[in-house]
């Protein structure tokens, strides 16, 4: 399995610009990390020459701290059981990418669900405003600067008849007798 999983890697790496790579063999896994301009081109040879046909799944990742997103699609092999993960970079203050739904129609969904919650713009993207967020004119919501605590109190007012609203674990915890544990003190009021 190493030998063959180190064949994935080595034929990825002749033919791209690899900034790391890795094999875990255990998990039957190659993960590389690609520059953005390259991503369609090796999404495209993983399904046409090395038959990763499916897209798993792919995601989002936000490096508040390096000021960057990580994007993640994770293929499969079926016949050979392989995964690969495959991710890029991009800049947080100007997030833009191609979009990839001609290589694998689903990622449509996935680009826009990251338009709306990360503001990651893919250029060629066919798709109405809005997708999941209606009437949103906020941030995007799921950035990890996003203050969800300060939007709700800016958006949303105060439900009549919840003034005196009281903190359930205390309220269960003074009925029963029950102490509530130290972690879960931190989630209360």
């Amino acid at each position: 399995m190493e030998t063959f999983l180190g064949k994935i890697k080595d034929r990825i790496s002749v033919n791209f610009d690899l900034e790391k790579s890795s094999i875990d063999i255990e998990k039957k896994r190659v993960d590389v990390q690609i520059r953005k301009e390259q991503i369609p081109s090796i999404l495209r040879y993983m399904k046409e020459n090395m038959s990763f046909r499916h897209l798993m799944h792919a995601s989002v990742v936000d490096w508040l701290e390096e000021g960057k997103f990580e994007v993640i699609f994770m293929l499969w092999a079926p016949k050979e059981k392989i995964r690969v993960f495959v991710r890029t970079k991009l800049d947080r203050e100007n997030p833009i990418m191609e979009n990839l739904d001609m290589i694998w129609p689903q990622l449509n969904t996935y680009e826009r669900e990251f338009k709306e919650m990360y503001g990651i713009e893919f250029t060629g993207l066919v798709a109405p405003e809005e997708f999941i967020l209606e009437d949103w004119d906020g941030p995007p919501p799921m950035r990890r600067d996003f203050d969800t605590e300060a939007y709700a109190k800016d958006v949303f007012s105060e439900r009549i008849g919840r003034e005196d609203a009281q903190d359930v674990r205390e309220t269960i915890a003074k009925r029963s007798g029950e102490v509530i544990p130290d972690f879960a003190k931190k989630h209360s009021r």
